[in-house]
């Protein structure tokens, strides 16, 4: 499958080389497409903004964005299930966070990138 445009150098025939070596299993790519499906929406992305921030309950939450509660439980729980946010309970509370670092740089870069496109 090979209707190369550019010139064959040897350069080119590296960086093909290197780019199919690179390439993840389709499991991995799957995977990765699923965590780009879930940061795509805005009531998630503010969500996970709003945990960027500190530890909330779903309560706090819903105030913050000014939801329902089983409106913000229905999208932690796809949240959950991306491996995006993690929670603990604490008697009856329920506090949610961000799973890890990995997903706070997520944000974070997330918001550079828009600010430097500004």
């Amino acid at each position: 499958m090979s209707n190369i445009a550019c010139s064959d150098t040897e350069q080119h025939v590296k960086n093909v080389a290197a780019a199919r070596e690179a390439m993840l299993s389709e499991r991995e790519f799957l995977f990765l497409a699923e965590l780009f499906k879930a940061l795509g929406d805005y009531t998630r992305v503010r969500i996970l903004f709003a945990l960027s921030i500190g530890e909330l309950c779903v309560c706090a939450l819903a105030e913050v964005l000014d939801m329902s509660q089983s409106a913000i439980s229905h999208q932690l729980r796809l949240l959950r299930a991306a491996k995006l946010v993690r929670y603990r309970k604490e008697g009856k509370n329920v506090f949610y966070s961000l799973d890890d670092d990995h997903v706070r740089n997520l944000v974070s870069q997330g918001l550079d990138h828009i600010k430097e496109e500004a």
